[in-house]
């Protein structure tokens, strides 16, 4: 959909906005969310994020000394994981598009002693500032779907890492039950979006998070965005029956 200037159009949530509007918006949301964000993860997924979040940090087999991007970091939880899994003689870099998102990652690694091995930059993850080959792993964390341009994104990743190098997508899905989407849709519409208000003083924003989960490509359809951006030996694993899944690719 195009206007008579020939202005490119993308979803955020369920509605169409210009694409060069949507990082605006996203990016207010997550300032408006930033202070209760940690809080609003436990309440919303019952703490089982925090399971979600140790298989991927798993799966993607980093070792001491290894490089790490960890992309769309928000409060700096696989930021933690992989900071602890690369020790002293590693890197791992936290990126953010959001600085009131990124401070707070920031302020929560510095408080619990981890310091020396994380750096942090204030990164757009369509177009990462990194050079060419320097990562071992690149991982993002339920930050895909707010990409206004999902395929530069992963092409930008793809870029970053070195060969042999790999990468983790941990996202929101497609619960594979037909009952388990219709319980899932209830609870999404129905009580997620009053929890953000309650919570958070925010109805609207979490309203949109909910959105825009069904608005993310299914396991198959992400695996093929992948593969379009050349990584292989693409892979998908479901978490809670679909409603997460966690992609891996390499690129070889």
């Amino acid at each position: 959909m195009t206007d008579t200037n020939r202005d490119k159009y993308t979803h955020f949530g369920f509605r169409d906005v210009r694409e060069k509007e949507k990082s605006r918006l996203v990016g207010e949301v997550f300032h408006s969310v930033a202070d209760r964000y940690d809080l609003m993860n436990d309440l919303m997924s019952f703490g089982v994020h925090r399971m979600w979040k140790q298989f991927a940090a798993a799966l993607s087999n980093v070792r001491s000394g290894d490089a790490v991007l960890d992309i769309a970091a928000g409060s700096g939880d696989l930021t933690k994981k992989f900071a602890h899994r690369v020790g002293e003689s590693g890197l791992v870099v936290s990126t953010d598009i959001n600085a009131a998102m990124l401070r707070r990652g920031r302020d929560r690694l510095a408080d619990a002693g981890i310091v020396g091995n994380v750096f942090y930059v204030q990164a757009d993850a369509e177009k990462l500032p990194f050079a060419e080959n320097s990562f071992h792993c690149i991982s993002i964390g339920f930050g895909l779907r707010n990409v206004t341009r999902q395929e530069q994104a992963l092409q930008s990743m793809y870029r970053c890492l070195i060969p042999g190098g790999r990468v983790v997508i941990l996202e929101f899905s497609r619960p594979t039950s037909k009952l388990l989407r219709r319980l899932y849709d209830g609870y999404s519409f129905g009580v997620l979006p009053q929890l953000g208000r309650w919570v958070a003083g925010d109805r609207g924003s979490y309203r949109y998070l909910v959105e825009s989960i069904r608005k993310q490509p299914t396991q198959e359809e992400l695996r093929a965005m992948m593969e379009a951006a050349d990584f292989e030996r693409v892979a998908y694993h479901n978490l809670s029956g679909g409603i997460v899944a966690v992609h891996s690719g390499y690129k070889l």
